[in-house]
């Protein structure tokens, strides 16, 4: 018996198979273009994703044929709805949330409700990325496509209806929208009553590891899947990730380092203070019942590590590429051991929280002709770091309390990287067994649902453990505290100029 976790991501959707005790039997990935039809618009086609997911799934299932796949389960990015039609053809490319498009509809329900309002029902600082804004735009402006709308599906529920007709979405995906009462677990008539939105537009609410129906016959067939699989509600893509790094309780957070990173804590009671909402802080209903979550993110976590390498690190590239090695690994050995002068602030792709400033601009401060490639690459491993650590503190401030990490996602890797971070933070960082947390996660959502898992708990307990643990080194305490005050001050005076 195995499960599938399947993840819709902005550029791609991947695809692992589990056994029930959690090794990966395979793995499939498929890229999709991202679509800018117009300056500052940004679209995925939701045909091109689709057809991706059954691939991924084919190609994945192609691997291991003899597998029976109890249930699967889907993690997405938030925010991007397709509008379609009663046959359940897209009318249109689904909006996504770094699109533009929105911005005087948020303003709107601001002027309406108040920003203190919208954060005390849907958790959310008001901000036009969220669902609400995109649908607003597209009636006022796209009357021929939001009238022949049946339902506005985002991709986790899209994927479900496909598989199975059914639409269904879980809270933590539906707290995306800037539209759901986090507190009530059920569309916010407020919101949609100054919006002019009718709630029947979206899919049907439910806890994440909700069975939705068994994948349609025919197409069970098509994949490769069992007539018996279960399509299961899994949630919001960071959400999917801190089950998946047993995230479960108070105290503790995933940081997961991709492209993006973004650190999940989960705490037992709504927040929405000021602090929340200054800090631009969401509250979002967790994948186990009673838990809430928020995401501390930064847009530039490997992504600028990545810029490094293709800008300044070309030879070591070429090197790696030819000896079917790690670049990263390669950069990691030739980085100075000791902590750098130099600061780097990493809005090099505008600024995520607390500041939530797209015009925002990264800088390197500090450099001399003493530095070198070696001494800029660490430094920017300790930027992206303190970027972190600030919002760790700003979610101190707002009564979320995070005593230790665990890291996940490709950065995980490093060796260096995580003994930087337990010294900037001062907290122990867990280096887990878990290569896909979202996925595993998925996995064990679709599992539980199953009766494969009798609770989260159980599963996490029994597939997620801790491989090594990074304490932080002491003789590195003062020059970092430092250090981290200078950075601090860097932002205003830069987005200043």
């Amino acid at each position: 018996m195995s499960l599938i976790g399947l993840d819709i991501g902005t550029t791609g959707c991947k695809c692992t198979v589990f056994e029930e005790q959690g090794n990966v039997l395979s793995y499939a990935y498929q890229e999709y273009p991202l679509e800018r039809p117009a300056a500052g618009h940004a679209e995925l086609n939701p045909e091109n994703v689709w057809n991706a997911a059954c691939t991924v799934i084919k190609q994945a299932l192609s691997e291991c044929p003899s597998t029976h796949v109890a249930a699967l389960s889907i993690s997405s990015i938030g925010e991007a709805a397709i509008p379609v039609d009663r046959q359940g053809r897209a009318l249109a490319n689904s909006i996504l949330c770094t699109d533009v498009r929105g911005a005087e509809e948020c303003q709107y329900l601001e002027e309406i409700l108040g920003r203190e309002r919208i954060m005390d029902l849907t958790g959310i600082p008001p901000h036009p990325m969220y669902t609400i804004c995109k649908v607003m735009w597209i009636k006022r402006n796209q009357p021929e496509i939001f009238n022949n709308a049946w339902k506005f599906l985002l991709f986790e529920d899209y994927i479900i209806y496909r598989l199975t007709g059914e639409t269904v979405i879980d809270y933590s995906l539906a707290a995306r929208t800037m539209a759901f009462n986090v507190v009530e677990k059920k569309w916010a008539a407020e919101i949609f009553e100054a919006a002019s939105i009718d709630p029947g537009l979206f899919s049907k609410p439910a806890l994440s590891g909700t069975p939705a129906a068994v994948v349609k016959p025919q197409l069970a067939r098509e994949l490769g899947l069992s007539s018996e699989t279960l399509a299961v509600t899994g949630g919001h893509d960071q959400i999917c990730a801190a089950v998946g790094g047993g995230i479960l309780s108070e105290k503790i957070a995933v940081d997961g380092i991709g492209t993006v990173e973004c650190i999940t804590p989960a705490f037992g009671q709504p927040l929405r203070n000021p602090q929340m909402m200054k800090n631009n802080f969401n509250c979002a209903p967790h994948a186990l019942e009673g838990l809430y979550a928020t995401y501390a993110f930064n847009f530039t976590g490997g992504g600028l590590l990545k810029w490094f390498r293709d800008c300044f690190a070309r030879h070591e590239k070429e090197e790696a590429a030819k000896s079917g090695g790690n670049v990263y690994a390669q950069l990691d050995q030739q980085a100075p051991r000791e902590p750098t002068s130099l600061l780097v602030l990493p809005h090099f792709a505008g600024a995520g929280t607390p500041y939530m400033n797209p015009q925002a601009q990264g800088a390197i401060l500090g450099l001399t002709f003493d530095h070198t490639q070696a001494d800029v690459y660490r430094a920017m491993l300790e930027g992206v770091t303190y970027e972190m650590a600030y919002n760790m503190e700003c979610l101190n401030n707002a009564g979320i309390i995070v005593d230790s990490l665990r890291a996940v996602g490709g950065g995980a890797k490093s060796d260096l990287w995580l003994q930087i971070k337990a010294d900037i933070m001062q907290r122990p960082v867990e280096r887990l067994n878990v290569d896909e947390a979202g996925t595993l996660g998925t996995a064990i959502l679709a599992g539980t649902a199953a009766g494969v898992y009798n609770s989260l708990e159980e599963a996490t307990a029994q597939l997620v453990t801790v491989k090594q643990t990074f304490l932080p080194d002491s003789r590195n305490r003062e020059i970092y505290q430092r250090q981290y005050q200078r950075y601090k001050q860097i932002y205003p005076r830069i987005n200043d100029i």
